[in-house]
């Protein structure tokens, strides 16, 4: 019998290489099936692959990714009508209904099936399935509009990822700092999160759980990407201090097998207090900079997200990265409904003051809470004062926010983003002087304390969602 052609379509995953093909490659390769992988975020749309292949599955690990995502599953529709199509990811499963034609919307459903979490053994068993001609599936967390079944969450037996047939690694993010500027690889030490921030698509699906990856797996998965030209990695673990001892081995491993590389990491405030003694360890490592979500400088807006630290904790953790040599990228979500325009101008006043203008990429200036299906945002009590209808074709809720200068706020930030030169002190500036307009005060003089600011190592690619 001859096994079925697969396509895997990445969409959007930050500006790395996407570990979200190279992974279920390997699963699917190892058990002979023929697979061609394509990353919409650097290539066109591969027509001549969408129109052979008998089993497409889309790569949503994101909104951005789930945007793009639905436009290339309306062009294999075009093409491939015959075509098994499925989407995978937390943004895939957070969104099945709309996905799989269960929102009363008069259009064919964009999917086939629906899977999340650890889905390469589920993306595996549907190969499998369909090769044997079955219509009809009931597999294990795979979601179809006749069998609604919740994610796998298991332990699996993880595979080297398999990387051939992706744009080279040059085309993706680069690493920047003091002149160096070198291609950036990804990896991932861990899945899920023991944590439960309210308005993390983790938690819906994980709950608090995550799995780590073999530490021989990431480390081969780590050389594979230096031997292309990779002179620094990112750790995208949703949080890497969940298993301190786990990351100390890989990291320092890498050390000893690459010395000079770099690498990045993402951990919560709260991991920084509690885990400070491994920092410097990082550091010594290779860590050259940290990730980590500070969220908002509102108390009142911090416990309602559920994050675990107070913005008393934020100037300690600074306090600590500081004593490691360790530089902070801290990520916001400045638009909330619960944010007022005093609010803002304090977040902003609190970057000024703590010198952080070149740390904070422009584009966190301007994030708006996102609330997706499935959100633990829904459930808050008193969210029926804010809370709109889910907007299914946009992927998340409506909502209001009490204050219509708050509005006009974001979308002017937006702007200036967008007609920004590059400059981070310039683009502060705009935004902070547009925000004392709009709350009709003057800016501040020059008595507020001004940290001198030097640009910070980064990535050429932004975070953002």
């Amino acid at each position: 019998m001859i096994k079925p052609d697969i396509l895997l379509l990445g969409c959007y995953e930050l500006g790395h290489q996407p570990l979200s093909l190279a992974s279920p490659a390997a699963f699917l390769r190892k058990a002979g099936f023929q697979v061609s992988l394509s990353d919409l975020s650097v290539e066109t749309f591969p027509n001549d692959k969408a129109s052979s292949a008998s089993l497409v599955c889309i790569s949503t690990p994101m909104h951005t990714a789930l945007r793009v995502g639905v436009a290339a599953a309306r062009r294999v529709r075009e093409l491939n009508p015959d075509a098994h199509l499925t989407f995978y990811g937390l943004y895939a499963h957070l969104n099945a209904d709309y996905l799989l034609g269960e929102n009363g919307s008069e259009e064919s459903p964009l999917a086939d099936s629906v899977l999340a979490a650890e889905y390469e053994t589920s993306l595996l068993e549907l190969a499998n399935v369909l090769l044997k001609g079955k219509k009809t599936l009931r597999i294990q967390g795979v979601r179809t509009s006749n069998y609604n079944t919740k994610p796998s969450i298991i332990r699996q037996h993880f595979q080297v990822p398999d990387r051939n047939g992706l744009p080279g690694i040059g085309q993706y993010a680069h690493y920047v700092e003091n002149g160096r500027n070198v291609p950036a690889g990804y990896v991932e030490a861990s899945r899920g999160c023991l944590h439960t921030c309210r308005h993390c698509p983790v938690v819906p699906i994980y709950q608090g759980r995550f799995f780590v990856v073999p530490a021989d797996k990431v480390m081969a998965d780590i050389r594979q990407q230096i031997q292309a030209g990779a002179g620094h990695i990112s750790f995208g673990d949703p949080d890497f201090l969940n298993g301190p001892g786990h990351i100390l081995k890989i990291t320092q491993a890498m050390r000893d097998e690459f010395p000079g590389i770099t690498f990045d990491f993402t951990t919560k405030v709260e991991h920084i207090l509690e885990k400070r003694h491994f920092l410097p360890k990082l550091r010594e490592c290779g860590a050259s900079f940290v990730i980590s979500a500070f969220e908002s400088t509102s108390d009142r807006v911090l416990k309602l997200l559920d994050k675990g630290h107070t913005v008393a904790d934020m100037d300690v953790a600074l306090n600590i990265l500081k004593e490691a040599n360790l530089p902070v990228q801290p990520t916001w979500v400045p638009f909330t409904p619960w944010t007022s325009l005093l609010d803002y101008l304090e977040f902003l006043r609190w970057i000024r003051v703590r010198g952080l203008i070149s740390s904070v990429p422009s584009i966190q200036y301007s994030i708006k809470l996102l609330i997706p299906p499935g959100s633990w945002l829904v459930d808050l009590p008193g969210s029926h004062e804010w809370l709109g209808d889910l907007d299914a074709a946009n992927f998340s809720y409506n909502w209001i926010h009490p204050d219509n200068r708050m509005d006009e706020l974001q979308s002017g930030i937006v702007k200036i983003i967008q007609r920004s030169p590059g400059d981070p002190f310039e683009t502060f500036n705009e935004i902070e002087s547009l925000t004392y307009e709009i709350a009709g005060q003057q800016p501040p003089g020059g008595s507020e304390p001004r940290f001198q600011e030097i640009l910070q190592p980064r990535l050429t690619e932004d975070w953002f969602c």
